[in-house]
């Protein structure tokens, strides 16, 4: 074993110069009002209770124990398994026998001939992987007084303060996104109180650690043969006191204060290439960062985070429950309204997506970036059939447009496998994702033919950059790398739907309503995604003035689709047969895609299949897991019910959120975070109608063209338990900024900005204003009572 090797206080400031004190560094971050934070007073004994910080490619979990500290790390790029293709070469040649038993009525002699021949290879995906844990043990610090954990969303800042007599301790940690390393400064009001011994662990069985370049903790190990390799490493800087790094630890002794710096990194290079090399990035971020002083990082960090967070404020209202631990306020959220926790479970929301997806990152998975398992539920993965567009949902809305970037790389990636998996599985140009994916881009049908076989993820993901489109009217963005996406998965649907013998309508075939009746011809949801994508695919045509005959053609398939059915109970059919059970209160709704996210059912536009689908609605209920819930707040917003809606959300609060305020599938699953930011921006903007060139009210079901115009709403679905507030820095399609104020549960003033040379129709309800504005104008709306 080499020798601990010993860095003086001269040696330490040959690498950082000194950090600010304790009270200069608070001055440089202010600490944000009590809506922007979440606090507790005491550490988090679980996981579930500790709090996330990231920077969209690194994400750790902080405890805030006072002895004993953990920070637990994950970077978005370690996963079990290596590349691999997952498409089974010739099951087209079993495509007819699955739709021919499904026309006979055998659903289950269907999935097991999909099961032997139809279903990926090899049947399941792979995980994302926890890295480790940086663990640091503190001396007599007991009998500790004043104690409070917090995260402070604005500052995007995990602290703990506490005193021990006259003695006050604060730790802070980040993860910076301009400088991709997590930064954790301990300090003390006393000079030469910092004492501490860290380590670095990992729950995979290869890992070890070692000294590095003489001043740095190194965590290494691969996860499989063949599979990923890591590393970690760590740094020590004090003011004060020494530092001593051994092979298996390091140690603090008698500083004034000290700052840890951690680099993570894989051997992923992309998809096809894990020839990366973990030890070499490692070494480029610690090199990056040397003469940094905290006081630097920590100005780079809060400039990049408040750029993107700042975007957007919202004030619902005060109450006195605002004054207590969020803990406290949460097992109190029955009792009464808490107007600023619905405010700060917003802000949560984007706070997350800000952490957990940045440009070149991964996209946000189940679990955002963070997970602590080596089985994490569902693989911590991709899952297309709701949760990973759920967790987009706030981006183009609540203003943070530039974290949407990841999902589309995975789209770009998932095109090129996709086309394989087309055409292995179906015969079909074009290219298809299922309902799964991971960080090797597998698009086949996994796990059970009764769920796996389910056609239209890539389909709904498409949507996604329509939506991105539709928000910032990028017309680069459109044509480079909207329309190549949409066009593909279009082509595939104009080989794929076949024409059902019993109606003439043309029918997806085989697949299923997610995750509910097994497989089936003609779910209800494929059908409204196909029509939306055939709608966009044809409006961005027309856009770029491209592919007139290829649009023509989705225009003329469009109207052969099975339509949207109305059955025996009045409830929307979730299936080409009237089976529905009113009784079914299963947490999928998947035949209301159409009316959220979707836009062809509308209160105004189609209300028969509105009222149908409240009643398939209220026969599911109001139960269900988190995300369950936070995708009926959003229905319910489009039903133009606030008061529903804002029961759900309490509901959610009360049942399905964490102390952390992370959401609970049970168990944690972050998709029901972003659906809730997502809905309550629905119950105070919506931007999804429209109107067509000459003003004339359009049906939403009816063919999108590139002519439409977008009627912004106003409060649409204020609920009335937020009688007065304010948004500020919303986003609505069309390219607009929106500002609302409401006094008295009535609209005081809607401010615009706009982004492009966009015509709109504002609407507050029975009132309306049609408008045309030029880039950069502002127009301020006061309509009268």
């Amino acid at each position: 074993m080499k020798r601990p090797k010993r860095l003086s206080l001269a040696a330490t400031c040959s690498i950082l110069t000194l950090v600010p004190t304790l009270t200069a560094l608070a001055q440089q971050a202010t600490a944000s009002e009590p809506a922007q934070t979440l606090w507790y007073r005491q550490a988090a004994r679980e996981w579930s209770e500790a709090l996330p910080i990231g920077n969209g490619r690194m994400g750790a979990m902080v405890f805030g124990g006072v002895a004993a500290e953990r920070l637990q790390f994950n970077e978005d790029t370690l996963w079990t398994g290596q590349p691999h293709e997952y498409h089974r070469e010739g099951a087209a040649r079993f495509l007819p026998q699955l739709r021919q038993l499904l026309l006979e009525g055998k659903p289950r002699e269907a999935e097991a001939l999909a099961m032997q021949e139809f279903m990926s290879v090899p049947l399941r995906q792979k995980a994302y992987q926890p890295f480790g844990d940086l663990r640091l043990q503190f001396a007599g610090l007991e009998g500790v007084t004043d104690y409070r954990r917090a995260l402070d969303l604005d500052a995007a800042i995990a602290s703990v303060r506490f005193r021990q007599d006259t003695v006050e301790f604060e730790r802070r940690a980040f993860v910076s996104h301009p400088d991709q390393a997590l930064v954790w400064h301990i300090g003390a009001s006393q000079p030469g109180r910092v004492s501490f011994t860290a380590k670095l662990d990992s729950p995979h069985p290869t890992a070890r650690t070692a000294q590095r370049d003489g001043d740095q903790l190194a965590l290494f190990g691969q996860v499989q043969d063949g599979g990923l390799r890591f590393q970690a490493r760590l740094r020590a800087v004090a003011v004060g006191g020494r530092v001593v790094v051994s092979e298996d630890h390091l140690t603090v002794t008698g500083a004034d204060s000290a700052m840890l710096v951690l680099a993570s990194a894989t051997s992923f290079k992309n998809y096809q290439d894990i020839s990366a090399d973990p030890a070499a990035r490692c070494a480029a971020t610690l090199r990056a960062v040397t003469g940094k002083d905290f006081a630097t990082l920590l100005a780079a960090h809060l400039a990049d985070h408040r750029a993107l967070y700042r975007r957007v404020q919202l004030d619902l209202g005060r109450t006195e429950a605002g004054g207590l631990a969020t803990d406290e306020r949460l097992r109190r959220v029955r009792q009464g309204p808490d107007p600023a926790l619905a405010a700060l479970y917003f802000q949560f929301g984007r706070y997350l997506l800000i952490a957990s997806s940045r440009p070149g990152t991964q996209p946000a998975n189940l679990q955002g970036i963070w997970n602590d398992q080596l089985r994490p539920p569902w693989d911590s993965k991709w899952t297309v059939n709701i949760n990973t567009e759920m967790n987009y949902w706030p981006a183009e809305v609540a203003n943070l447009a530039e974290c949407h970037e990841p999902l589309f790389d995975l789209i770009d990636d998932c095109r090129v496998t996709g086309r394989k998996t087309a055409q292995a599985h179906y015969g079909c140009r074009g290219w298809v994702l299922h309902h799964n994916t991971d960080l090797w881009r597998g698009t086949a049908p996994i796990n059970h033919a009764n769920h796996g076989i389910w056609v239209t993820g890539g389909a709904w993901l498409a949507h996604h950059l329509w939506e991105h489109y539709r928000f910032g009217g990028d017309r680069e963005f459109l044509a480079r790398r909207a329309y190549p996406a949409l066009k593909e998965a279009a082509l595939f649907f104009t080989d794929f739907l076949v024409r059902d013998p019993k109606t003439g309508w043309l029918i997806s075939s085989p697949s299923n309503s997610p995750e509910l009746g097994g497989l089936v011809a003609g779910p209800t949801m494929d059908h409204q995604i196909v029509r939306s994508l055939f709608d966009c695919t044809a409006a961005a045509a027309a856009q770029l003035g491209v592919d007139a005959e290829f649009a023509a053609r989705l225009r003329e398939l469009r109207g052969q689709i099975a339509p949207n059915q109305i059955g025996q109970h009045g409830q929307l059919q979730e299936w080409l047969q009237d089976k529905d059970n009113p009784k079914e209160t299963h947490r999928h709704v998947s035949h209301l895609w159409g009316l959220y996210p979707g836009w062809e059912i509308t209160p105004r536009g189609t209300p028969e299949l509105c009222a149908a689908a409240k009643q398939s609605l209220s026969f599911r209920g109001d139960g269900g897991t988190g995300w369950s819930k936070a995708w009926k707040i959003n229905f319910w917003a489009r039903f133009l019910d606030g008061d529903h809606a804002h029961r759900l959300l309490v509901d959610a609060l009360a049942g399905n959120t964490y102390p952390n305020l992370l959401d609970a599938h049970p168990p944690f699953q972050i998709d029901g975070n972003f659906g809730g930011t997502a809905g309550i921006a629905e119950l105070l903007l919506q931007s999804h109608e429209v109107v067509s060139g000459d003003r004339r009210p359009m049906r939403p079901s009816a063919e999108m063209t590139d002519q439409d115009i977008p009627v912004l709403e106003f409060l649409p679905a204020l609920p009335s338990a937020w009688p007065s507030g304010y948004v500020k820095g919303l986003r609505a399609r069309g390219g607009f900024q929106v500002d609302i104020e409401w006094q008295g549960s009535r609209l005081t003033s809607a401010t615009l900005r706009a982004r492009l040379r966009q015509p709109c129709q504002l609407r507050y309800r029975t009132a309306t204003r049609d408008l045309s504005l030029e880039p950069g104008q502002r127009f301020q709306w006061n309509p009268s009572p």
